[in-house]
């Protein structure tokens, strides 16, 4: 089953123009997924897990942030709400709402933006590798500031993307590339100006986390104080062999925890 490529245009709430580009895979008329990539990183990372569930019947939507791939619209001054709002006219305009909406890394925020800002296009929520309250340490930090720092060597570089993003023995080469700084810096200001109690809730939607156990950046101690806070509505997944990145270490068990916790939901 081959992908789609799609291309949407809209204007922001001050008449700016924005282009959003993405690719869907999938019957038409399957439970909708869309899925929202990483920090500074393209949707072609869920490219293998997409496959999976088109070839079990879902439909699956990559969107590109702003700044990968054709999608492009003012880069500064944003929050997440701003880019929530390209995430909702992919699903209005691409798919049948409501969706399941699925974030990784920093997309877990803007998948929690989304659905608490449009609840009516969302009817659960996915999180992998979500993080939380409890901050990232130290050495993980300067790990993940690395993975986009186009001064290191290659064997540096690697280095930091083996430590902050794979459990020990993965092999980190197959994300050896797709760190775009400038979309990190655009993310990472919206996270910033963007106060925490905006999307924590995530609208009141179901939560699957699922967590890799070991995650260097989104410490297992996160899931379970989220877990803890949103009590029933939280169910959590623990994923072992597994880091930050998690896609490309674990694709079999993400691609069954999120066809299990759809199908019980549509029961």
């Amino acid at each position: 089953m081959a992908f789609e490529s799609y291309s949407i245009s809209r204007m922001d709430r001050v008449g700016r123009s924005i282009v959003l580009t993405g690719r869907s895979i999938g019957p038409e008329g399957g439970s909708e997924i869309v899925m929202l990539a990483s920090l500074g990183r393209p949707g072609s990372d869920f490219d293998e897990v997409a496959a999976s569930l088109a070839d079990a019947g879902y439909r699956v939507t990559l969107p590109e942030p702003r700044g990968i791939g054709g999608s492009d619209g003012p880069m500064e001054g944003l929050t997440l709400h701003d880019l929530a709002e390209d995430v909702a006219a992919v699903i209005d305009s691409k798919t049948k709402a409501p969706v399941t909406l699925l974030g990784h890394a920093f997309g877990n925020r803007l998948a929690r933006t989304t659905a608490a800002d449009r609840p009516e296009l969302v009817s659960r929520v996915i999180l992998l590798a979500c993080g939380g309250l409890i901050e990232i340490p130290e050495k993980a930090r300067q790990a993940l500031i690395g993975c986009f720092d186009e001064s290191l060597s290659p064997e540096e570089h690697i280095e930091c993307v083996r430590y902050g993003f794979f459990a020990k023995g993965n092999n980190p080469d197959v994300w050896r590339g797709g760190w775009d700084r400038q979309v990190m810096l655009m993310q990472s200001s919206a996270v910033r100006t963007t106060p925490v109690e905006d999307w924590w809730e995530a609208g009141g939607q179901p939560i699957l986390v699922v967590q890799a156990l070991e995650d260097a950046i989104a410490l297992p101690a996160n899931a379970h104080d989220l877990k803890k806070r949103l009590g029933d509505r939280a169910t959590l997944i623990e994923l072992p062999n597994a880091g930050h990145a998690m896609l490309p270490e674990q694709p079999e068990r993400i691609v069954s925890a999120i066809r299990s916790y759809i199908e019980d939901a549509e029961k």
